[in-house]
């Protein structure tokens, strides 16, 4: 069941991405202007914020929630700060973005604390924290 839950949810988001490509839209989130660097940084760190996702899902999905909490603190928590070169970047961000930011990373810490007391369903709702974070940062905010 778990493993169909997680079908069903990449499913969803595939079909949202087709969805907004075949779509022309004006982009109308703020945009944030980083140096190219910056940029590709950020992107970087964005791309390995989704790989740990999947990988949470995964363990949760396998029912490892031991493995989960230390993946979500070591990667995303807000232990993992430092290794993201947050502090560096964040003062390119408007507030409200960096307000998503530390929003996600302490969900992130939370969802550890949740997956280390061993209740599955906990532990997927402290996930959608995560991603809800993220989805209201792509939302409202592009570098690009």
């Amino acid at each position: 069941m778990v493993k169909a839950m997680r079908q069903i949810l990449t499913g969803g988001v595939l079909a949202l991405l087709l969805a907004e490509a075949g779509t022309v839209m004006a982009d109308e989130r703020e945009l944030v202007a980083l140096p190219p660097m910056m940029q590709e940084h950020m992107l970087g760190n964005m791309r390995e914020h989704l790989e740990t996702i999947d990988a949470l899902l995964e363990r949760l999905a396998l029912g490892e929630l031991d493995a989960a909490a230390e993946l979500a603190e070591a990667r995303l928590g807000m232990s993992s700060l430092q290794g993201h070169g947050a502090e560096h970047l964040a003062r390119f961000m408007p507030a409200p973005m960096q307000a998503f930011g530390t929003s996600m990373h302490r969900a992130a810490s939370r969802f550890a604390r949740t997956a280390e007391e061993g209740e599955p369903l906990a532990a997927y709702r402290a996930l959608g924290e995560i991603t809800r974070a993220c989805v209201g940062c792509h939302a409202a905010y592009r570098i690009r």
